[in-house]
């Protein structure tokens, strides 16, 4: 029965209106954005019951309670709006991942460092991995030159983002594109 009261929108299903408010004293905020000052919640419901809109509390959390005189639905659908344009402008930053084995060829290489700079300069981060097998993880040291080639190769757009770093029977690095 409490499941059905919260919608998928956890910012706003949270917000109390009018009755749903319980402090005694609140900061009002007028419905023009001017500071009323800190008051009586009875004198608050009084004043937004007068302009005919709401009493939304939209800081809780604060000592008082802060709570604006405003037209809940209209506040709702311009909430709403505000966090589906955020959304949008945000870019998602994917991880894609490079492969390599100890015993790679300097033609393979280049065409992986030709591949990690095409996702780098698409925005992505970059994680290449050196995998050992077998008789391969006696020489572990001996490999991370590969890694550190990489890198170099890539140095004029990408900066190591994190170390080569020994898992198992791989060695990943992470590289992100250079800040301009």
């Amino acid at each position: 029965m409490l499941s059905t009261f919260f919608t998928e929108d956890t910012t706003i299903s949270e917000l109390f209106i009018n009755e749903q408010i319980r402090a005694k004293e609140v900061r009002v905020i007028g419905e023009d954005g001017n500071q009323l000052g800190i008051m009586d919640l009875k004198e608050a419901l009084h004043l937004a019951d007068e302009a005919g809109v709401d009493l939304v509390n939209i800081a809780p959390t604060a000592n008082p309670p802060v709570c604006r005189i405003v037209d809940y639905g209209k506040f709702k659908y311009e909430q709403t709006r505000k966090e589906k344009d955020a959304k949008k402008k945000q870019k998602v930053v994917e991880i894609k991942e490079i492969r390599l084995s100890p015993n790679i060829d300097t033609n393979d290489l280049n065409t992986k460092t030709q591949n990690a700079r095409r996702f780098l300069e698409k925005g992505n981060r970059v994680k290449v991995t050196l995998k050992f097998r077998g008789r391969e993880m006696a020489h572990m040291a001996q490999s991370k030159h590969i890694l550190d080639d990489f890198a170099e190769a890539l140095s004029d757009i990408a900066v190591m983002d994190k170390e080569p770093k020994v898992e198992g029977r791989s060695m990943t690095m992470f590289l992100a594109e250079k800040k301009k």
